[in-house]
């Protein structure tokens, strides 16, 4: 088995208000990559109060009380990089700066931290509302198949689940939202103590540190935020239908699958790339060249903290069921549990496993280098030096193990099946569904 020498240098630190600090020294270019990761996400919101962490997103970039203005034009006018995104659980913000931009960097991070509230007025706060609920409408309900994630999500996670909505929110709770509870939520998860900064690049760490320290040690720490935990099964095949304004329809089969990092959670990543991704992927193979009862069809292993899900997505051919394509899913998956991968596939998993490690690693900054690295190790294992045991995850994945873990959690009779149909042609969708649960 190769062995890739993965690992970075790097340094932890922790602040006297809790601010947890990665240092990475990397002299290549004359820039530095500013990463900081809240340990906040759509899973921190309870029913009836979602969307908050996304919202925030937005909220984060509109001033605070030291600048009182928007975030972009300051860094970028410095030729700054800058960007950030929500997911289910974590929120981050990143630069990339040139080298002598790091301490306007962390001086507007830091602000946004500390004193972000004295700056958020009633009329920022609508504005913002206003843009994702528009964001909403854009990616969700005016896409085709845009709602099937929503539908997918509610069937496969009960309703007191924090992975039952997705993270933009739901419409009603957003509108219903009061400043004084988005305030609330910022006090709960966006202080130090549930902060992790990653500093990657030009820098000499002492240096940095001091830097770091300079900007961020006054903040107050914040209370100590719990690990959320929730459990979510499925008893049967959930068969659900939605009607959109699509032309053909979209079969999506979805399983409860092991959380992030978990035993089995590599193997199902592998299995649902040799299945489905790729045109010499089985499904491909089957579906799109020798039967063409598709257009298309992919599968990812979608980790998660607390749970993960795989799920597997075909678009009928012009003339085509649904049944048809379910009926060649459900086969090429107890083909694989019963024989395995094949040992050519399992390199090939291997290999591309890789490549997309080495490709997470040739950069400092942005979503995925190597200060984001450092920062999803440490916010969700602790370890920020985790690269290599995460490589070798897959690299240890074998004929059986992928064998048992697709017989384990690919089960065609716990699953979620949807069917997306055009409008008023119901008759399409997979026998004895009902209507899909949106909002």
């Amino acid at each position: 088995m190769r062995q890739l020498p993965l690992n970075i240098s790097f340094s932890k630190h922790t602040l006297a208000n809790g601010l947890e600090v990665l240092l990475h020294e990397d002299h290549a270019c004359p820039i530095v990559a500013v990463n900081l990761w809240y340990h906040v996400g759509s899973k921190n919101e309870r029913p009836g109060h979602t969307g908050f962490a996304h919202l925030f997103e937005h909220l984060m970039f509109e001033g605070s009380q030291h600048y009182d203005r928007g975030y972009f034009h300051p860094l970028e006018g410095a030729g700054a990089s800058i960007n950030g995104s929500t997911n289910t659980d974590r929120t981050n913000y990143w630069e990339v700066v040139p080298t002598h931009a790091l301490d306007l960097a962390l001086w507007m991070e830091s602000d946004r931290m500390g004193y972000l509230l004295p700056a958020l007025t009633e009329a920022k706060f609508s504005n913002q509302r206003d843009v994702v609920l528009n964001e909403r409408r854009q990616n969700y309900e005016n896409r085709p198949y845009g709602l099937a994630p929503m539908a997918v999500l509610a069937a496969l996670f009960p309703p007191d689940h924090p992975y039952h909505w997705t993270t933009i929110g739901e419409i009603a709770d957003l509108n219903a939202a009061g400043l004084d509870q988005v305030q609330a939520f910022f006090r709960r998860y966006y202080h130090p103590a549930n902060a992790s900064l990653a500093l990657a690049g030009d820098i000499d760490p002492e240096a940095a540190l001091a830097r770091v320290r300079a900007h961020f040690e006054g903040i107050e720490p914040g209370e100590r935020v719990d690990p959320v935990r929730a459990r979510a099964a499925l008893d049967g095949d959930a068969r659900i239908r939605l009607e959109d304004r699509v032309e053909l329809p979209r079969l999506y089969l979805s399983w409860l699958t092991p959380a992030l990092f978990s035993e089995g959670d590599a193997e199902l990543d592998l299995a649902s790339d040799l299945l489905a991704n790729g045109k010499t992927s089985r499904l491909y193979r089957r579906l799109v060249f020798e039967e063409r009862i598709a257009t298309d069809v992919s599968a990812a292993q979608n980790s998660r903290e607390m749970a993960g899900f795989v799920q597997m997505v075909a678009t009928a051919a012009p003339g085509h069921a649904l049944s048809a394509i379910e009926r060649v899913m459900i086969e090429e998956i107890a083909r694989l549990g019963a024989e395995g991968p094949t040992d050519d596939e399992i390199e090939r998993g291997r290999v591309q496993a890789e490549a997309q490690f080495m490709f997470r690693l040739q950069t400092v900054g942005g979503f995925g280098g190597k200060s984001d690295q450092l920062n999803a190790y440490n916010v969700f294992l602790g370890d920020p030096g985790y690269f290599d045991r995460d490589l070798a995850r897959f690299q240890a994945a074998t004929k059986a193990s992928i064998q048992h873990a697709v017989r384990r959690y690919l089960d065609p009779r716990r699953r979620v099946t949807l069917s997306v149909v055009p409008r008023g042609r119901a008759d399409l969708a997979i026998p004895d569904s009902t209507p899909a649960t949106v909002s």
